[in-house]
């Protein structure tokens, strides 16, 4: 089951990214500032966030394998939708679909440290992470390659049709998974800030997150433009390409599983933290010569994704009753944070360029250690366990 759950997260997930690497081709189809097609993936973040916030909590509430088939029948619709969209605005509103309903990616991914014991959660979730990671750094490559045979739109077509065909394969593949402590809907979403205002680790996790996955969001947003400008002359395809490359990062997937397992969650943030700040180094130095790019982009998604296994498997250690919420929690914090990044790096790269954009993405690594540096030391409490389970009950 471990294996298919990170297939799924795999076709949930790259449904958000698809249009990172077409963003120039969508400024030509709607004849706007290429700078500006930026807030496609800005709406699809945003979507998603609200996604998460809103229909991840239904994991406690409500049977998931139905759950997951809607879900996965919604993204089908909105990707069909996108590709039909007939103006930039109406792109935008199925864009913020598209989002939204992916969110199923993290109705799945709770499920996958229920079915390991306490000392091996963290290679669960790495297993599960290397199919959700390369989902998302696969999508950019196959909709780079199927809109340089064909056209941007074509490739919504093919990811609705896929994410369609899943459907009757969760229903075929996975069994009924009720919730743990079914709680009602509108009581899960107000523990929500209970549990973030109760949970220092959830906190700290969760804004080391998102500052990551901000300046993540700030390179992969703003790549098509670099490889399209005059000193690279680069399409849809070879910024596409770079997929492949970062997928390089999902390698360390299970790695960081194993030596967060062995060493704790501390110690592999620190190391993600500090990867990602050489990544962006180099970005930032030999970003215009080739082999630069391509090392930077390894050692980027290294870094990110040691990052984001240690955090999640030291949050779905707080309670296990509540990993759904716990989820929604950091994966809503996460994902604003992609919001911000991305909407950021779109006018850095308007007014600074390559320059700019890199400077962004150090900015966001920085306050990521600071908040790493100044964070508590010690673990979860069982004394903040009992206050949370005290104010839940009241």
């Amino acid at each position: 089951m471990i294996p298919f759950l990170g297939f799924a997260c795999a076709v949930g997930v790259s449904s958000i990214y698809y249009n990172q690497p077409l963003l120039l081709e969508m400024a030509k189809s709607f004849q706007i500032v290429p700078g500006h097609t930026g807030f496609v993936s800005v709406a699809t973040l945003v979507g998603y966030a609200l996604g998460l916030f809103l229909m991840v909590p239904l994991g406690d509430v409500t049977e998931r394998r139905a759950l997951m088939m809607r879900m996965f029948a919604a993204v089908s619709v909105a990707l069909f939708a996108t590709a039909a969209a007939p103006s930039f605005p109406l792109l935008l509103v199925a864009s913020g679909l598209v989002g939204f309903f992916a969110s199923v990616t993290h109705v799945v991914l709770p499920i996958a440290p229920s079915m390991a014991s306490n000392d091996q959660r963290g290679r669960a979730i790495g297993t599960v992470m290397t199919g959700l990671l390369l989902g998302i750094l696969l999508a950019r490559s196959f909709a780079g390659w199927v809109s340089a045979a064909s056209h941007w739109r074509v490739v919504f077509v093919v990811a609705g049709v896929m994410n369609l065909a899943f459907v009757p394969l969760v229903w075929k593949v996975m069994p009924r998974l009720e919730p743990t402590a079914p709680v009602p809907y509108g009581e899960a979403l107000r523990s929500l800030w209970t549990l973030f205002c109760t949970q220092p680790l959830l906190r700290e996790s969760s804004f080391i997150g998102s500052l990551v996955f901000a300046s993540f969001s700030t390179f992969w947003t703003t790549l098509v433009f670099l490889l399209g400008s005059p000193h690279y002359h680069m399409g849809p395809g070879v910024a596409g390409s770079f997929g492949v490359l970062g997928a390089t990062g999902a390698l360390i997937a299970p790695i960081a599983g194993r030596y967060t397992d062995r060493k704790g969650s501390r110690y592999v943030v620190g190391y993600g933290l500090i990867t990602l700040a050489l990544s962006y180094f180099t970005l930032w130095i030999f970003g215009y010569h080739m082999a630069g790019l391509i090392v930077g982009v390894v050692v980027l998604d290294l870094g990110a994704q040691a990052t984001q296994i240690a955090n999640q498997t030291r949050i779905f250690g707080i309670d296990a009753a509540a990993r759904s919420r716990l989820n929604t929690v950091y994966m809503t914090i996460y994902f604003a944070g992609a919001s911000v990044g991305s909407a950021l790096a779109s006018l850095a790269w308007v007014h600074y360029e390559w320059r700019g954009v890199c400077v962004l993405a150090l900015f966001f690594v920085s306050m990521a250690g600071l908040v790493h540096i100044f964070s508590p030391r010690t673990p979860v409490a069982q004394a903040s366990l009992e206050r949370t389970d005290a104010v839940l009950e009241a």
